[in-house]
């Protein structure tokens, strides 16, 4: 049986890294992606060899929407140059950036911005790669726990992963008939370097959204992989078009 091949956006860091490295160990292969980051993709990709799997990091602005034809383009080099074939099999769309922005401050260039990151390039690279996703495969979208509960700052950014929510559904309905499956996985607060690690460097705030979780903590990446791993997994096969929140049951 052929390997299967993840492709990851900003797969150099944070969830991103996590998602490669947990899809790796369960045996499959990866195309990962980094835009300003290439030393730490360069390093996920040593990581993933490591475990015995196949890896390559492209370069990829998600801001850039009129980029995505060129970077699919390189993808489908890349996969006829290292694996001899012409498509893949798990999309996960976890490329994102942070911005606390208080709606009276927000601009339109600020909107802009966000909804090329958050929306319209999730919308327009599923929409570009579905010819080179096989049959049977598995679609993962990011979201975050702010579309269910509000935190100030976020009007824009929680916006438009709730529009990639709504998204997920239709593409669930539409790609069925394909046996292929799409989710959203929406974490709560994450210590990672997102948003210039906002949780990690503000111990108070850090303290305070541990104390709102059930679990009594905010969460790590490593938390967050094996979630789309098991959506990308024959055990996970039946789920699709949901939304899985993985916060530690913050604000329950």
């Amino acid at each position: 049986m052929n390997t299967k091949i993840a492709l990851v956006t900003g797969g150099s860091r944070g969830l991103g890294k996590n998602m490669a490295i947990r899809l790796a160990e369960q045996g499959h292969d990866i195309i990962l992606t980094y835009h300003t980051q290439i030393e730490a993709a360069a390093q996920v990709v040593k990581a993933i060899e490591a475990l015995g799997q196949q890896a390559v990091a492209l370069s990829l602005d998600v801001n850039n929407i009129g980029s995505l034809d060129e970077f699919l383009n390189e993808v489908s080099a890349v996969l006829k140059e290292k694996w001899q074939r012409e498509s893949f099999d798990f999309l996960i769309n976890n490329a994102g950036v942070g911005a606390t922005i208080a709606y009276m401050d927000a601009t339109e260039e600020d909107f802009d911005r966000l909804m090329n990151i958050h929306f319209k390039s999730v919308y327009f690279l599923t929409q570009k790669a579905l010819p080179m996703l096989n049959d049977g495969g598995s679609i993962v979208n990011l979201s975050s726990g702010t579309t269910r509960f509000c935190n100030p700052g976020y009007s824009i950014y929680a916006s438009m992963k709730g529009a990639v929510e709504t998204f997920t559904k239709y593409l669930a309905k539409e790609v069925g008939p394909r046996g292929i499956t799409a989710n959203i996985v929406a974490p709560g607060p994450i210590e990672t370097d997102f948003n210039n690690a906002a949780i990690r460097n503000n111990p108070a705030i850090k303290e305070r959204l541990a104390t709102m979780t059930a679990l009594g903590r905010v969460g790590e990446a490593n938390d967050i992989g094996g979630i789309v791993a098991f959506l990308c997994s024959k055990d996970g096969y039946w789920i699709t078009g949901q939304r899985i929140e993985a916060s530690g049951g913050i604000s329950l």
